[in-house]
């Protein structure tokens, strides 16, 4: 009968972790797969690493502050601007995508492990600390060459930070990761060309 199936409906376990939920072939099952490894091998150490890494590059905050840092010790101030436009830029154009493609986080679709921080209530793709992060670090490494390296390390260190607390895909990252590059450029280069009308006579 139709309440017996609702019945057992109701009982049946958490989408991942249902026989075949995370077990579908291509590129997306790869990615599902990839993300039940690094949550499954956790440790108390790294936990509090990622945790912080990934609290500290909401809506790109620590971004912002390493572009205030380093406008006042190279004495260059216009440098918060385009940190503050890419920012902007990326994390609009990230929840812009998360409203149309429909993705679940993994701790919506997996019961276990539990996420390390409060899950968004959007959708999964693409990854906003992704987009801020590598949007953000794009502009100041552009600026900064010989900071680049560790600007990048950063970037990454974040986006890995959302797989490893639970609330990401390894592709959501990739793709904010790329969105936010494209950002940086666009940004920066803008920059550039505003730069060059201010400095004609």
């Amino acid at each position: 009968t139709r309440r017996a199936r609702l019945r057992r409906q109701a009982l049946r376990a958490p989408a991942a972790d249902r026989p075949g939920e995370a077990d579908r072939p291509g590129l997306t099952g790869f990615d599902r797969h990839l993300e039940r490894f690094v949550v499954h091998h956790r440790t108390e150490v790294f936990d509090h690493v990622f945790v912080w890494l990934s609290r500290v590059g909401t809506l790109g905050l620590v971004w912002i502050g390493i572009a205030l840092v380093l406008a006042l010790l190279r004495r260059r101030p216009a440098l918060v601007l385009p940190v503050l436009a890419a920012d902007g830029v990326a994390d609009l154009l990230a929840r812009a995508i998360k409203s149309v493609v429909d993705v679940e986080r993994p701790a919506v679709r997996y019961a276990e492990p539990k996420a390390l921080v409060p899950v968004p209530h959007d959708h999964s793709f693409p990854s906003g600390h992704a987009a801020t992060s590598f949007a953000c670090g794009t502009v100041l490494a552009l600026a900064f060459p010989r900071l680049a390296v560790p600007l990048y390390v950063l970037a990454v260190a974040i986006g890995f930070s959302r797989v490893y607390v639970g609330v990401h895909y390894p592709l959501d990252v990739l793709g904010g990761a790329l969105l936010g590059l494209v950002v940086g450029l666009l940004v920066a280069r803008l920059g550039v060309r505003l730069g060059r009308r201010r400095a004609r006579p």
